[in-house]
């Protein structure tokens, strides 16, 4: 290329990149003033997060905390940060959330193993599954995915003070797997299919032993074996 023609070109160039600079700053400036909470430090968005949680403006303190996670993922207020984001969408309740909430503190937990909240997340994850389990006659999917999270509880930290409250949510997770056979149970009797029904009663009393209608239980199998 000549060299005349370069001349020309160089400062048409140097003001084109003077341009994309000022224009990609502009930019930014307009994404502060839209959203201040840019601004914050991790810190400063997770106090506010939390003041904003405390008031159970869940969908408001989700914002603050997020960012307060994405400006310092790895430091001590990134990770509360994330734990509560989890949190306002547990208290916020429902399926969405319950969803939502399960990933983050799982997500917590893969970042985090040897956290002094390990324990916790774990417990949430289970409570996440538990609030999302089914009516007895319906698929119990997540219900055995709840059971398995609180034994998993259980058996990594077992001198969490989570596990009281866990083993007593197992026990409504049990009924309500044993209900669920019971239903299954009732139906085949109700066919005639006495060995099927057979199958699925006659363990039950021994596997949840605080099954809560024993009685009813007794007369479907008695019905059952009557028929075989």
């Amino acid at each position: 290329m000549p060299r005349s023609i370069l001349h020309v070109l160089r400062p048409l160039l140097f003001l084109l990149c003077v341009a994309l600079v000022a224009l990609v700053a502009a930019g930014c400036g307009n994404d502060l003033a839209q959203d201040p909470i840019l601004a914050l430090s991790s810190e400063e968005a997770l106090d506010e997060g939390k003041r904003l949680l405390e008031t159970e403006k869940f969908s408001r303190a989700r914002r603050y905390l997020d960012h307060a996670f994405e400006a310092g993922p790895n430091s001590a207020s990134g990770r509360e940060a994330l734990l509560r984001g989890a949190d306002a969408h547990y208290l916020q309740g429902g399926r969405t959330n319950y969803i939502q909430c399960e990933a983050k503190y799982r997500d917590f937990l893969n970042r985090f193993p040897t956290s002094q909240r390990a324990d916790y997340a774990q417990f949430q994850i289970a409570n996440c599954l538990f609030q999302r389990m089914e009516r007895p006659d319906r698929d119990q999917q997540i219900t055995r995915q709840a059971l398995a999270a609180y034994e998993e509880l259980i058996q990594l930290y077992p001198t969490s003070g989570h596990v009281p409250e866990a083993e007593q949510r197992m026990v409504e997770v049990f009924n309500n797997l044993a209900e669920s056979e019971y239903m299954v149970g009732s139906f085949y009797v109700r066919r005639g299919l006495c060995g099927a029904a057979i199958k699925r009663l006659a363990p039950l009393e021994a596997q949840h032993p605080n099954f809560p209608d024993k009685a009813k239980l007794r007369y479907q199998l008695g019905v059952a074996y009557r028929n075989c």
